[in-house]
């Protein structure tokens, strides 16, 4: 049983692959939490059927859905009450690698102040728009850290140290929904947590094989774009100490 590291997984109406996705973690860390979003989709039961069997297994049930930055600081939250100091997030959609866990799992381990990354590896089925589209948002976020080694913005499969980023969520409104993964890696940056950035395949899932997207291209790129705005006025303010670290480095 870990005594500092756990998986978290964020589930909001993931149909039933998220069955086979917690399995797959569980088989991988002794220590799984869900944190589910408001699901109305009938995985909550399920899920609860689940957990009542495995000792290993802990959900956290939300009353309505708030986002995934929402579910995420909800497990940050019961994770720091409970004694942990980081956790792996992973979407519960199937598309995060889970044998990837303990490689993951060990890198935090050996630079316990760092952040873990993903940096996906995209194969043949993965949309274009989806994989050129998030070009975007990686340069906004390495010219916003003045490229500290952000290696991808978006890719959800990382490591967390816990207490830097509830800091950081409860200091401020947003960050709740689509939006968390990149500013969390960017305002990571800014309060000096170093990324490390790892290979990890990503599977984007048809239909048939119970994919499940919650992602809206015009609402959550105009999401994102109000997120980069935001973030390149706070880079503007911190620049001169972000020139100072680089110079330092």
């Amino acid at each position: 049983m870990s005594a500092t590291h756990l998986v978290l997984i964020p589930s909001y109406n993931p149909g039933p692959a998220v069955l086979t996705t917690v399995q797959a973690a569980r088989a991988q860390w002794p220590v799984v939490w869900v944190v589910d979003d408001g699901s109305n989709d009938g995985s909550t039961a399920s899920l609860q059927e689940l957990a009542a069997s495995d000792p290993g297994l802990h959900l956290i049930v939300l009353p309505r859905n708030s986002g995934k930055g929402a579910a995420v600081l909800a497990g940050l939250e019961a994770a720091a009450t409970a004694g942990f100091t980081h956790v792996l997030t992973m979407d519960a959609d199937g598309q995060h690698p889970a044998a990837l866990i303990p490689d993951f799992m060990a890198a935090s381990q050996a630079a316990p102040a760092a952040m873990i990354l993903g940096k996906p590896v995209f194969g043949p089925e993965a949309p274009a728009l989806r994989v050129n589209g998030r070009k975007v948002s990686n340069g906004w976020a390495n010219f916003e850290t003045l490229w500290m080694g952000i290696g991808d913005s978006l890719y959800g499969f990382r490591v967390y140290p816990i207490a830097p980023l509830m800091r950081i969520m409860r200091g401020r409104r947003w960050m709740r929904r689509f939006d968390f993964d990149p500013e969390a890696v960017v305002r990571l940056c800014w309060a000096g947590v170093q990324p490390i950035n790892k290979d990890a395949p990503v599977r984007y899932l048809s239909a048939e094989e119970g994919g499940v997207s919650h992602f809206r291209y015009l609402r959550d790129n105009i999401l994102l774009t109000w997120m980069h705005t935001r973030l390149f006025l706070g880079f503007l303010g911190r620049l001169p100490l972000l020139l100072l670290r680089r110079w330092r480095t």
